[in-house]
């Protein structure tokens, strides 16, 4: 797999922007704050779609904003195979917010293994998950489905 980070891998649909938020799973690996929601593999262009976040609160000057979401961007990019591999075994799609929630900026090299850290947990949670019979083609976690 090209180690590439294309227009059509990244979230850019607000309908399912909303939707991760209202509805996605959290995971927390100190700096990022992550959401994410899986899907039916054929939900989706990609096998996952990314939205990477670093909100002006925290970060007040625009070339810092840039430069957090450079790194992830650059480290996730190079990390991504494994996930890619765990969600096209169990055809699944997934949409990804990451969400740096420090205030400081860190090295690449703190940035890059806090991004494998998340990656491990995502594919971890691949195995909780059952999709269901919905037509929205997203996931439920350890529940259920409402008359099952």
């Amino acid at each position: 797999m090209a180690q590439s980070f294309k227009k059509n891998e990244r979230l850019c649909s607000k309908a399912l922007s909303e939707h991760l938020f209202s509805d996605g799973q959290r995971l927390m690996v100190f700096p990022y704050s992550v959401r994410y929601e899986l899907h039916r593999a054929d939900a989706l262009p990609m096998p996952v779609q990314v939205l990477i976040m670093a909100p002006k609160r925290k970060f007040r000057h625009a070339v810092d904003r840039n430069r957090v979401k450079r790194l992830t961007r650059e480290a996730y990019r190079r990390q991504k195979e494994s996930l890619y591999d765990a969600l096209q075994t169990r055809q699944l799609s997934m949409t990804l917010a990451f969400t740096y929630i420090h205030t400081e900026i860190f090295d690449y090299n703190i940035i890059s293994r806090k991004v494998a850290k998340l990656i491990e947990q995502l594919i971890g949670q691949l195995d909780k998950a059952t999709l269901s019979p919905d037509d929205s083609g997203s996931a439920h976690y350890g529940t259920m489905p409402d008359g099952a």
